[in-house]
């Protein structure tokens, strides 16, 4: 499976010539989902569901599909009968030829008098892949790659740490970076790196990783 990073908490898994694309948000490009043929978004908060983004996607291939939670469907379904999921905690489902298990259920606290939405994450075969979206949700099964979300206004890098620590990847990718500067990075990188138990990585948008 080749993973392609794009810009912030999008990421694209290709497998046997077959795309799908998780979080096309509006901190990706404008391109993050064209060529998909499953397109799977975690939540509503603009830097993870763009329907800019999905239309584009959508439009360019008339066989795509899109995986999402009720408040997202709700907004893009209209636009696309047939073609938008609703998924939820525990449902399964194969999407362009990936299996998919949805974990979660809540966005994380960004902070007490916010109230909290929902939010799902995706474990793409059979733990393969485990992206969380805005949680830091422990699926009940090993994963061998955890997209980490390294920096939001709803985590700390301690709990981020703990993260890795708990859901106990073989490796772990940073996304949901759009907010973290250059002088940072290497702050984050030795910290995570070190403490977290797991191999730490970060690529470049547009950079590949087979998984």
């Amino acid at each position: 499976m080749k993973l392609t990073k794009k810009s912030h908490a999008c990421i694209q898994l290709e497998k046997d010539g077959r795309r799908l694309v998780i979080d096309p948000g509006a901190f990706s490009e404008e391109d993050a989902a064209v060529g998909a043929e499953a397109i799977l978004v975690t939540h509503e908060h603009m830097d993870h569901f763009s329907e800019e983004r999905l239309r584009a996607g959508m439009e360019v291939n008339p066989a795509a599909e899109i995986w999402t939670l009720a408040s997202v469907a709700e907004q893009i379904s209209a636009a696309f009968p047939g073609r938008v999921h609703t998924v939820g905690h525990g449902d399964t489902f194969s999407a362009a030829g990936f299996d998919v298990q949805v974990h979660g259920e809540l966005h994380a606290v960004i902070h007490p008098d916010i109230p909290r939405i929902t939010n799902v994450g995706y474990l793409v075969d059979g733990g393969k892949v485990f992206h969380p979206g805005d949680a830091l949700t422990v699926p009940d099964q090993p994963v061998e790659t955890l997209m980490l979300p390294v920096m939001a206004p709803w985590n700390k890098i301690a709990e981020v740490i703990d993260y890795v620590r708990e859901v106990g990847p073989r490796r772990a990718y940073d996304i949901h970076d759009a907010l973290l500067t250059d002088l940072a990075r290497p702050i984050y990188d030795h910290q995570i790196g070190a403490l977290g138990g797991a191999e730490h990585l970060r690529l470049t948008p547009g950079a590949t990783a087979e998984v």
